[in-house]
């Protein structure tokens, strides 16, 4: 009798205490679940194993990754459906406790362990990060961390981001749907930046965590200023060193494979870090906010730009997401803005300025994700389905993310004021908008 899909749906409405907003389709052939609604695909019973040996999150996305696990009908509206009823239960690990109480819930897992045959839990997908033991955020830890993100092939990101090879938050005058692109949208993002560091000709830029050198290009040709940029990733250097050439900007333009911390050739104008200090742990944060500071001469300007999340009531219970962490960006962690911008202070900046773009990346992100599905073939051929999964499921579900407040970005324009007090800003700071 074809019943999987039956019993996976009632068992996940006992732990979740709610009607499963979605419909599931099991290996079987069998269906259950509200008609109309996006569809949840368990291909195999291999799927329930992974959830079994790895309840929750991690499970889930080894399942997705390997492709036990599928969505028929539109992504961001199943991704929602289930997200919403985890964020109403809060915490997985203490609402499965909680609902594990229940003898019900307990007799339902029990037929989900017989449902889903041999109990040997499968081996996680190669995409996925191996752990070694040592300190986090040590150089050699942060290049390996770096080479994982980043080393993917240059073609994919190509197909991913567009031409303008820009791997951050963009800045929309417009949704596409009203006239605007994404390649505008990445210049202008560049452009603010250059604004808000007054870049002119003659002076030094530090980027830091340069990607593919679309920053470094965009000052040097459009600002005439000479700009060192830092990458820990092979590929991206070797890129941005092309890109350089071809544009005829090697005599103002420097890409180095080389850590932030071995930066010594100050002082910089201006350092622009676009995207890069989430990379760099709340334990080294402020060391590498000092290093900034030191790397500046004084009434040199930075403009941090980064991806927040939103403050806890207490804050030793925030944890690393463990999708994010085991597939997108090993040992990157998120900081509420108001920790950042204490941060910088305690470095010695002062902080002049904080614009929140968070619906921008929402917008930058799905565009991403389109660019992805249009070439999905081609991205699978160049990266590997599973990686291809991995970065379909991370953007989409950040978008979703950015839109309902659960993270945001934010440029932080931070002044190494001189003694004399003269930050060298005008007074009204907005001009560059």
């Amino acid at each position: 009798m074809a019943d999987a899909a039956l019993r996976l749906q009632n068992l996940f409405e006992q732990l979740l205490g709610n009607p499963l907003p979605v419909c599931i389709r099991a290996w079987d052939g069998s269906q259950a679940g509200p008609p109309g609604a996006p569809t949840l695909v368990v291909r195999n019973r291999r799927a329930l194993r992974r959830l079994l040996f790895k309840p929750g999150e991690l499970g889930l996305a080894r399942a997705w990754v390997a492709g036990d696990l599928d969505v028929d009908g539109d992504l961001y509206i199943a991704l929602g459906l289930v997200a919403g009823l985890v964020w109403e239960r809060g915490e997985d690990a203490r609402g499965l406790a909680e609902a594990l109480r229940d003898p019900e819930v307990r007799a339902a897992v029990r037929g989900l362990v017989r449902l889903a045959g041999p109990p040997l839990p499968p081996a996680p997908p190669p995409e996925e990060v191996r752990r070694t033991r040592g300190h986090l955020h040590t150089k050699r830890t942060d290049r390996r961390a770096i080479s994982h993100h980043y080393d993917v092939g240059n073609d994919f990101y190509e197909l991913v981001l567009g031409p303008s090879m820009v791997y951050s938050c963009a800045y929309w005058q417009a949704p596409e749907a009203e006239g605007g692109t994404l390649e505008d949208a990445q210049r202008d993002k560049l452009e603010l930046v250059s604004r808000k560091l007054a870049l002119t000709p003659g002076q030094r830029l530090l980027d830091i965590g340069c990607g593919w050198g679309s920053m470094a290009v965009h000052a040097a040709r459009e600002h005439g200023v000479s700009v060192v940029g830092v990458t820990l990733s092979q590929e991206q250097a070797a890129y941005a060193r092309k890109r350089v050439a071809d544009e005829g900007l090697t005599d103002k333009v420097e890409i180095r494979v080389q850590d932030y911390r071995d930066v010594a050739d100050g002082p910089y104008d201006a350092i622009s870090s676009i995207g890069m200090a989430e990379h760099v742990g709340a334990e080294r944060y402020l060391a590498y906010a000092g290093d900034l500071f030191r790397l500046l001469k004084p009434g040199g300007r930075l403009l941090n730009h980064q991806i927040a999340r939103r403050p806890r009531r207490d804050e030793s219970a925030y944890s690393v997401d463990e999708f994010i962490d085991a597939y997108v960006f090993p040992d990157g962690e998120l900081a509420p803005l108001g920790t950042t911008v204490a941060q910088l202070e305690r470095a010695g900046f002062e902080v002049r300025d904080v614009e929140s773009i968070r619906e921008h990346y929402a917008l930058t992100l799905r565009r991403w994700v389109a660019n992805l599905e249009s070439g999905w073939d081609a991205a699978t051929r160049l990266a590997g389905p599973g990686r291809a999964r991995v970065w379909l499921l991370y953007m989409a579900a950040s978008a979703l993310s950015f839109e309902r407040n659960r993270i945001g970005v934010n440029q932080v324009l931070a002044v190494k004021t001189p003694e004399s007090g003269d930050s060298g800003l005008p007074l009204r700071t907005r001009t560059w908008n």
